[in-house]
């Protein structure tokens, strides 16, 4: 089976500001975690995967890219040095461990595992330690991004909570991930390794995923034509995400009231990267799935 979305990192400058700005778009946000390598989060649950908004907070503890080992907060550290946005990729593990070696044997991470801890706030204001494990993958075709797997090594109900996972904007999950790349196809056995399933090629488009577990590479004729006003880049890139929502009405009013400009494209509400720190946002109702 292919692999599902796990999470996506939006790395920020101003973790307050963007909790704010994420918040107007109608995203209820996890108080902040800390992690023990210099960066900080705050997360928008859904039933099943979420989305991270990432700082570096105290680069002292920034642990530098060695070879074999991938620093996750020196990555997102470097990131941030040219803009603000997507900056990695997560997929659903239940074996680290064996996805570093798989992907070591496909050529796409020869990188270590790496785990950690840290400290979950509930919503009650106690809290729970959390412990999660990472697999690694890079392509240098994809310089600046990063993906890896992420195993969750604690008894689910201490970080999956209901009370994180109502949104205003009545998002219920992260269904497609949206790249940008000058030519989509050769990225397509990079991206068959990582996800563990069969690509669908078309003119300037790559696909590859379940309904509602994608990702999708667009060509700059078909990035101009799905989100206007986007420009491509030369080098691959995340550029959006698509969010099911239980009632697009219930996104619209959320919106409207908080001041954020968005625009429809038939069954889709869309969002620009200006509003949410990099990352254009689409929205649609999950009859429409």
């Amino acid at each position: 089976m292919p692999r599902r979305l796990d999470h996506l990192v939006i790395c920020v400058r101003d973790l307050q500001q963007a909790a704010l700005d994420w918040q107007k778009l109608g995203f209820n946000l996890t108080p902040t975690g800390v992690h023990p390598f210099g960066t900080s989060n705050r997360l928008a649950q859904f039933a099943d995967n979420f989305l991270e908004l990432l700082a570096v907070t105290d680069e002292a503890l920034v642990p530098a890219a060695a070879p074999g080992r991938f620093s996750f907060a020196a990555h997102n550290r470097d990131f941030l040095a040219r803009s603000e946005g997507m900056s990695m990729l997560a997929l659903h593990s239940t074996d680290a461990l064996a996805d570093a070696a798989d992907f070591a044997a496909k050529g796409i991470g020869a990188y270590a595992p790496f785990g950690f801890g840290r400290d979950a706030v509930l919503p009650g204001g106690g809290t729970a330690r959390v412990e999660f494990s990472l697999a690694f993958a890079t392509d240098p075709a994809m310089p600046g991004i990063a993906f890896f797997t992420c195993q969750q090594r604690h008894p689910p109900e201490l970080f999956w909570k209901p009370d994180f996972q109502r949104h205003p904007n009545a998002a219920t999950r992260v269904i497609e991930v949206v790249m940008s790349a000058p030519e989509p196809a050769r990225h397509r056995e990079f991206l068959e390794h990582l996800m563990e399933g069969t690509a669908e090629l078309a003119p300037a488009r790559l696909t590859i995923g379940k309904t509602g577990d994608r990702i999708t590479v667009l060509g700059p004729a078909e990035l101009s034509q799905r989100l206007p006003g986007l420009a491509g880049d030369t080098s691959p890139r995340f550029c959006a995400a698509r969010f099911a929502v239980a009632e697009l009405d219930a996104t619209r009013r959320t919106l409207k009231s908080n001041g954020v400009d968005f625009a429809m494209r038939g069954a889709v509400l869309l969002v620009s990267p200006a509003a949410s720190h990099g990352l254009a946002l689409e929205f649609v109702e999950q009859e429409a799935i």
